[in-house]
């Protein structure tokens, strides 16, 4: 499968104006732009998916977990052709495709309906076990969580279950704006570290810094990266 090169789109520099045109009641600004460059790197670097082949059967899986926040994850998809401009202004409204939370039947791209916080990270185990019984060794899965997302336990038993079965290509990405209400000792990158992961924990705003964590070998074992950013005021 040749997935095109979706580079050739919009740029970084013009995420701020299309986030602009989204506005509205309940839009929970900083929970998207906290993950801004953390998307932004996957999709213009890493993930080997496209506009045409969203439903590629050997394309990678971006999930959105933290998807309470998906205004960045939206501009993202329109820079980058998913979906067209013209539906931004409308996000949030009644007949939009674009709501406060994402829906995988009517938003280009989007592999799950999210927002509420803890499931990702167990659908995510979830499709890296289905790829894996399919005998397909080529598809990559990232999950984006937010560190308050690891308040709930159903990302434990996934962390858990994953590191124990060697999940290989099974990526998560952790966005830690100090927003979560229970601390880890040690911090997050130790608690997958003890379920037998590997891990990076690198500046959330720093391109070449995600890029390198993102691409990190990690034979046998699942992936995770910590990717800190300012605290949630």
């Amino acid at each position: 499968m040749t997935f095109t090169d979706v580079h050739t789109a919009q740029g970084y520099d013009d995420l701020p104006r299309l986030m602009s045109l989204m506005t509205g009641d309940e839009k929970h600004g900083p929970a998207a732009t906290s993950t801004l460059d953390v998307v932004w790197v996957l999709y213009d670097r890493v993930l080997r998916v496209s506009p045409e082949a969203v439903n590629a059967p050997d394309r990678d899986r971006f999930l959105l977990s933290k998807g309470h926040g998906p205004m960045a994850y939206y501009a993202v998809l329109a820079a980058k052709g998913f979906l067209p401009e013209s539906l931004l202004p409308a996000f949030g409204a009644y007949e939009s495709p674009l709501g406060h939370h994402p829906d995988r039947v009517l938003v280009p791209g989007a592999e799950i309906g999210s927002g509420s916080l803890g499931h990702g990270l167990p659908l995510a185990v979830g499709s890296a076990l289905g790829l894996r019984a399919q005998g397909r060794s080529g598809p990559a899965v990232w999950v984006l969580v937010g560190d308050a997302e690891l308040d709930e336990g159903s990302n434990h038993e996934a962390i858990a279950y994953a590191g124990a079965v060697g999940l290989e290509r099974l990526h998560t990405v952790v966005v830690d704006n100090a927003s979560a209400t229970h601390g880890r000792p040690g911090g997050i990158a130790a608690r997958f570290e003890a379920a037998g992961w590997s891990t990076a924990t690198v500046d959330g705003r720093d391109h070449q810094a995600l890029y390198e964590a993102y691409t990190a070998p990690h034979p046998g074992r699942p992936h995770a990266v910590v990717a800190r950013v300012e605290a949630k005021v």
